[in-house]
C-alpha cells in the first residue's frame, strides 16, 4: 500500500507517554487512562491539567500521563486536589482513585469535597477489591464475593453491604454531576468517554463537583481470564451497580443540551 493510502485509525493520545504500564493483563485501568488522555487533549487542556494519583494499583499513573501530576496519601486525593484548585483556580484538576482509596480510606475526604461543591473532577475505578495489595475485600465487594480476606464470600450479616458510592454522593447538594459507566465492551467504553467529557466540562464551566464511577475488571484478583471477567461484570456488577446519571444539576443539564 502506498504511503498516501495509509489510513491512521488510532494513535497514542498526546497526553500519554510512551511508557509501558505496569498493569496486569486484562486490567481496564489502561482503558480508563486512555479515555482521560483523549478527553483532555480534545478539550485543549493538556498544558492546563493537573492530575492527582492515588495509593493503589494506579499509584504510578503519573508515569503514563504527559501532563502535570502529584501523588496523594492514601484516600486524600480530593483534599489535595481541593488545595491545588483553590490556589490555582484556572487549572483543570482531577483525581484518579480506586475503591479502596476512595470508598474506604478516603470516604471522609470524598464526601466532604462533594458536599462543599469543590470545582474538581473525580474518576473512581470500581473493581470490587483492593487490587494492589492482593485482592482483599473492599467497601465495593459484592455480597457473597470471594476475596483473599473473605475466602468464604462477603457475609453481609457480619461485614455489611457494599457501598454504592455514586448514589451516595448524588444526594449531596454540592455535587453537580455524578454518573456511573462501565468499561466492559466497546459501546460502554464510548459512553464512558462521553461521561468523562461532561465531567470535565462541568469543571471548566465552574458548575461544581463532578464524579464518574467506572466499573472495571480485575482478572488477576478475580481469578478469571479477561473474557470471563467481562461477563462476570455484566452478570454480577451491573445488577448491583447500574449504569446511569445519578445527579445532573439544572446547569449541567443545560450544558449537556447546549443550553436549549
Amino acid at each position: 500500500m502506498a504511503e498516501s493510502e495509509v489510513k491512521i485509525v488510532a494513535k497514542r493520545p498526546l497526553g500519554f507517554t510512551s511508557r509501558t504500564t505496569h498493569y496486569c493483563p486484562g486490567c481496564t485501568h489502561g482503558v480508563a487512562h486512555r479515555l482521560i488522555a483523549e478527553v483532555i487533549e480534545e478539550m485543549g487542556e493538556l498544558n492546563n491539567t493537573i492530575g492527582v494519583a492515588p495509593v493503589g494499583c494506579a499509584v504510578f499513573a503519573y508515569n503514563y500521563f504527559d501532563f502535570d501530576f502529584v501523588e496523594a496519601a492514601h484516600g486524600r486525593a480530593p483534599a489535595m486536589a481541593t488545595g491545588i484548585k483553590r490556589t490555582l483556580p484556572s487549572k483543570m484538576l482531577f483525581t484518579y482513585q480506586g475503591d479502596g482509596d476512595l470508598a474506604s480510606m478516603g470516604m471522609g475526604e470524598i464526601v466532604a469535597a462533594a458536599a462543599r461543591g469543590e470545582q474538581i473532577t473525580v474518576i473512581f475505578i470500581n473493581n470490587t477489591n483492593y487490587g494492589m495489595t492482593g485482592g482483599q475485600m473492599a467497601p465495593t465487594t459484592l455480597p457473597g464475593q470471594k476475596t483473599s480476606s473473605s475466602p468464604l464470600g462477603r457475609d453481609v450479616e457480619t461485614q455489611g453491604y457494599p457501598i454504592r458510592t455514586a448514589e451516595l454522593l448524588a444526594t449531596l447538594d454540592g455535587a453537580a454531576y455524578v454518573a456511573r459507566r462501565s468499561l466492559h465492551d466497546a459501546r460502554n467504553i464510548r459512553l464512558a468517554k462521553r461521561a468523562l467529557r461532561t465531567a470535565f466540562e462541568v469543571q471548566k464551566n465552574g458548575l461544581g463537583f463532578s464524579m464518574v464511577e467506572l466499573l472495571s475488571i480485575c482478572p488477576t484478583n478475580w481469578g478469571m481470564d479477561t473474557a470471563s471477567s467481562r461477563q462476570w461484570l455484566v452478570d454480577r456488577m451491573l445488577p448491583y451497580y447500574p449504569i446511569g446519571d445519578f445527579k445532573v444539576s439544572t446547569a449541567v443539564g443545560e450544558l449537556k443540551t447546549g443550553g436549549n
